[in-house]
C-alpha cells in the first residue's frame, strides 16, 4: 500500500505521522508551510482536495480527508489493526466515542478562542461568558476521565490516544492546560514515545507541541 501524507505544518496531521510510525507503516511526507502573514495552508493544497486542508492523505491513488477518518483507516488496515479496536471488543464504544469527541466536541470551543481572541477587547464578553466556561467543562471532563488511567481506552494504547493529542497540544498552545494535571501528565507520556519523535523528525519544526 503506498501511502502520501500531505502535511501542513503546525497542523493536525502531524498526529498522522504519529500514528503511522507507531504502526511501522511506509509513507512518503509532502510538506506545506503556512502563509506567514495569514497563517492559512497555501492553495496548493486546494489541488489535492477541494477544500485546501490538512491532513490529507492518498492511498494507492484515492484521497481522503478529515483526521478522524484517516486515523480510523489506517488503524484498522495497517499492523493488523494494531492500534485499532475490533467489532466486538467491549472496549470498542469507548474507542470510538474519543475517536471522534476530539473533532465532534473538543476543538470547537478552542477553535472559537481562537477566532475570537482576534477580535480583542470586542470578544471579550463572548469568551467570558461562553467559550472558555465551555472549554473547562471538556477539559474537566477529560481530565476526570483519565485520573488514575494513562490511556483513553481501557489499559491499552491505541490510535483514539493520537486522536485526542492534537486536543492536548491545541489546549496548551493556547494556555490553561496546566489547570487539568492528567492532561499534563497523559501529554507527556505522548511526547516520550519514540514513535512521537520519530513523527516531529518526519515533519519537521512542531511548536504545539512544545
Amino acid at each position: 500500500m503506498t501511502i502520501i501524507v500531505h502535511h501542513l505544518e503546525e497542523s493536525r496531521s502531524q498526529r498522522i505521522l504519529w500514528l503511522l510510525e507507531e504502526l511501522g507503516a511506509a509513507y512518503d511526507v509532502k510538506r506545506y508551510g503556512r502563509n506567514p502573514q495569514t497563517r492559512l495552508a497555501p492553495p496548493e493544497l486546494k489541488q489535492v482536495h477541494p477544500l485546501g486542508k490538512s491532513p490529507v492523505i492518498e492511498v494507492n491513488g484515492k484521497v481522503l480527508a478529515e483526521s478522524a477518518a484517516i486515523i480510523e483507516y489506517l488503524a484498522e488496515n495497517e499492523a493488523f489493526g494494531a492500534l485499532a479496536v475490533a467489532p466486538g471488543d467491549a472496549a470498542r464504544f469507548d474507542y470510538l466515542y474519543w475517536l471522534h469527541f476530539a473533532e465532534g466536541s473538543a476543538m470547537l470551543p478552542l477553535l472559537l478562542k481562537l477566532y475570537v481572541g482576534m477580535l480583542g477587547e470586542n470578544g471579550a464578553p463572548l469568551m467570558q461568558m461562553r467559550i472558555e466556561p465551555e472549554i473547562d467543562n471538556h477539559f474537566s471532563f477529560i481530565n476526570a476521565h483519565l485520573q488514575g488511567r494513562d490511556y483513553f481506552v481501557g489499559d491499552r494504547f491505541t490510535a483514539a490516544d493520537i486522536q485526542m493529542s492534537f486536543v492536548l497540544d491545541a489546549g496548551n498552545n493556547r494556555g490553561g492546560l496546566d489547570r487539568y494535571p492528567n492532561l499534563v501528565r497523559v501529554r507527556k507520556l505522548h511526547q516520550s514515545r519514540p514513535a512521537y519523535q520519530r513523527a516531529l523528525e518526519r515533519g519537521g519544526p512542531y511548536k504545539m507541541g512544545e
